[in-house]
C-alpha cells in the first residue's frame, strides 16, 4: 500500500506514521530521515543539501525530490511505503504522481489528513516542557506537571521558543497556506480520507487503520 499523511504541526504524524507502517510492514519514509541518510552516506544529493542546511536555507524541491526518488526505488518500498513530510505542496504532489507512474508503474493508494482544531494544536504544542540536562519532554498537561523539574533528573524545565503560542500559530498560518492547495488536490483525485486525530493515541490509530482495511491485500 503506498500512503502519504498530512496533518499540522501537532497532530502526531510521526507517531501514528509508525504505528501504521509498522501494522502494514511498510517502511516509514520522512524528508528528514532521507536527508540525515543521504548526508552522514556523503552521497551527492547529500553533499547538495549539506550546503543548503549548513546556510540555513531550505534544500530545492529538485534536491529532495531526486532523494525521494532514490529511497522508493530502495527494495523495501518495492510493496508499500508511507510518506511522513512529503509532498508538502501542489508541485510537489504533481511531481510525485509522475515518479510513480513513470518510474514505478504505480499510483498512490490513499492519503491520510489527521484532523485536529488549531487550539487543540496550541495547547498540545504550548503545554511541552523540555529539560535542560537530559531532553525529556514533558506537559503541563498529560503529565500534571505543577512544577518546573524534570521527574527524571531533576533538571530545570523550560520552554521552547518554537513551543511559544505566538509561535505555534504563525507556524499553523503556514501551514494552512500551504497544505490547503495540498489537501484540495488530493480530494479532487479522490483518494483523500480525513482522520480525527483528537484523543488518545490508540484510538487514533484505529481510525487510520478502520479506513485502510478495506485497501488491504
Amino acid at each position: 500500500m503506498r500512503i502519504v499523511l498530512v496533518g499540522p504541526p501537532g497532530a502526531g504524524k510521526g507517531t501514528q506514521a509508525q504505528f501504521i507502517a509498522s501494522h502494514l510492514s511498510i517502511p516509514k519514509i520522512s524528508t528528514g530521515d532521507i536527508f540525515r541518510a543521504n548526508v552522514s552516506g556523503g552521497t551527492e544529493l547529500g553533499r547538495q543539501a549539506k550546503q543548503y542546511m549548513d546556510r540555513g536555507d531550505l534544500v530545492p524541491d529538485e534536491v529532495t525530490i531526486a532523494m525521494v526518488r532514490d529511497r522508493l526505488a530502495e527494495d523495501d518500498a518495492r510493496d508499500g511505503f508511507l510518506l511522513d513530510g512529503f509532498p508538502r505542496n501542489v508541485p510537489q504532489a504533481e511531481t510525485l504522481k509522475k515518479i510513480l507512474s513513470a518510474d514505478f508503474d504505480a499510483r498512490l493508494d490513499i492519503v491520510l489528513e489527521l484532523v485536529v482544531d488549531e487550539d487543540e494544536v496550541v495547547r498540545r504544542l504550548s503545554g511541552r516542557r523540555t529539560c535542560e540536562r537530559c531532553g525529556r519532554i514533558w506537559h503541563v498537561d498529560f503529565d500534571d506537571k505543577k512544577d518546573d523539574v524534570c521527574d527524571d533528573c531533576g533538571g530545570h524545565l523550560f520552554q521552547r521558543d518554537d513551543d511559544k503560542e505566538d509561535v505555534v500559530r504563525h507556524r499553523l498560518e503556514v501551514y494552512q497556506e500551504q497544505t490547503a492547495p495540498l489537501v484540495q488536490f488530493y480530494a479532487d483525485e479522490g483518494i483523500l480520507k480525513g482522520i480525527d486525530a483528537t484523543g488518545p493515541v490508540e484510538e487514533v490509530t484505529k481510525r487510520a487503520l478502520d479506513e485502510l482495511r478495506p485497501l488491504e491485500k
